[in-house]
């Protein structure tokens, strides 16, 4: 089941998308794994859609909002529990709307980032908005190297409706 978060459930999300980012670890970016999780603030600024598991608790989310009108996917954390489950793609597949470019920032040679969107019919965007522009400029304020990163967009017309 997918549904909206609900704001209590906002610091349990930290803590999952925490959980998720372990598996950095193993690719040799542990700087990543450590990286705090979205702010509350934040989360509660973006439209936060949660993936409920068979205990009735939320096993992964994704906080989408508007860039230059495409739906942009800030975050979206699945607990290695309940990964390669299908559920990343289906939290992707419930916020993309036929009318809309839905649109990421990522990581270009990890395999469950830009490989795996790729699989989802994301195509590399050459050319960047201004809105992600700045989230990329954002990243590399925060010392993500913008060599290893790319912007990613899924165009209305791929868009299943």
């Amino acid at each position: 089941m997918i549904r909206l978060a609900q704001p209590a459930e906002l610091p349990y999300l930290q803590q999952l998308e925490n959980a998720s980012g372990e598996q950095f670890r193993d690719a040799g970016m542990p700087e990543i794994a450590d990286d705090a999780p979205m702010s509350l603030e934040d989360l509660g600024a973006h439209e936060v859609w949660v993936a409920i598991g068979a205990e009735g608790v939320p096993v992964a989310f994704i906080a989408v909002g508007d860039v230059d009108g495409a739906t942009h996917v800030h975050q979206v954390s699945v607990h290695p529990s309940h990964a390669r489950q299908g559920i990343g793609a289906a939290l992707i597949e419930h916020v993309t709307h036929a009318d809309r470019a839905v649109t990421l920032t990522t990581f270009r040679d990890i395999p469950w980032n830009a490989p795996y969107y790729e699989r989802l019919g994301f195509q590399v965007l050459e050319d960047v908005s201004p809105g992600l522009a700045s989230i990329m400029s954002e990243e590399a304020s925060r010392g993500l190297d913008p060599a290893t990163r790319v912007a990613m967009g899924l165009l209305p017309a791929q868009v299943r409706a």
